[in-house]
């Protein structure tokens, strides 16, 4: 016997809901249970002009946007330094925004960073986070952990006498940057890394003509990514928000992050570990 047209009508548009429902409980679950843990991790290879053969397939490690105990417990951050170390890399760096907010607990959580071992050494700069809370006990934490915070000041690798920099600026959104401090200090030659947490600093260090790479974060790539909706991008993130750019002679490369802030979910967004070979032109 079939259903009158009006019943027929409604019994579809209820299968249509529940069948929506469904789809959005379970988007909903994936995007704040499973992507957020799904750790990817992207291989570049990153040819600069300046930087000396000896130098040549020289790996760095990028992390960025913490957010230690807001989004990430200390198990996943265990996680997220054995798959760092699993990739043998020569220097681990830290783009900022270790954490969110300042609770000791939280900040307890950066000595799993002491775990890290990279050949050479880890380095640090402070994100907007780390500073608008009280960036002492930050710095301090980062210290414990036995890496080294670039503050406005530049880390020197040496190889049979070629050079290669990285530099580190404070952070711009709190306007503690000081490029001119950084560049008095870097040597004529010699390739140049420039870490800046907010992307958008690049079109300043691009325009020095002197670094080669700048690697940030803050942006998480958005954590939501839909179509027609690219998530929550914050300030001095909006030129270069996710992935790699070429901007004159310098490529930029933002890091999607590993924590979570404001939507607490991932979707189309998963937290990243960056690995950059180093290539020389030569």
């Amino acid at each position: 016997m079939r259903l009158p047209k009006f019943k027929l009508i409604l019994f579809k548009a209820i299968q249509v809901i529940l069948i929506c429902c469904i789809l959005i409980f379970s988007a909903s679950v994936y995007a704040h249970k499973i992507e957020p843990i799904w750790f990817e991790v992207n291989h570049i290879d990153i040819k600069l002009p300046k930087l000396d053969r000896v130098f040549n397939g020289y790996k760095i490690v990028q992390i960025s946007d913490l957010h230690a105990g807001d989004g990430i417990d200390r198990s996943q951050l265990e996680k997220v330094v054995e798959s760092v170390n699993a990739e043998q890399p020569d220097l681990v760096v830290i783009t900022g925004d270790h954490i969110t907010r300042i609770p000791k607990q939280h900040l307890e959580l950066l000595d799993t960073l002491s775990k890290l071992h990279p050949r050479d050494r880890t380095l640090s700069i402070l994100g907007n986070h780390d500073v608008f809370n009280d960036a002492e006990p930050v710095r301090a934490a980062i210290h414990k952990a036995g890496i080294t915070l670039l503050e406005n000041s530049i880390y020197t690798l040496e190889r049979t006498g070629a050079t290669l920099h990285i530099a580190g600026v404070g952070d711009v959104f709190a306007h503690e940057d000081k490029l001119d401090v950084v560049l008095a200090q870097l040597p004529p030659t010699g390739a140049a890394i420039m870490l800046a947490h907010e992307p958008d600093f690049a079109d300043k260090t691009a325009a020095t003509g002197r670094f080669g790479l700048q690697l940030s974060g803050h942006s998480h790539g958005g954590q939501v990514r839909v179509p027609f909706f690219s998530g929550y991008v914050p300030t001095l993130a909006k030129k270069y928000p996710i992935g790699r750019y070429q901007i004159g002679d310098m490529i930029q490369y933002t890091n999607r992050g590993i924590g979570l802030v404001k939507l607490y979910a991932r979707f189309n967004c998963r937290p990243e570990i960056s690995v950059f070979n180093l290539v020389s032109s030569s």
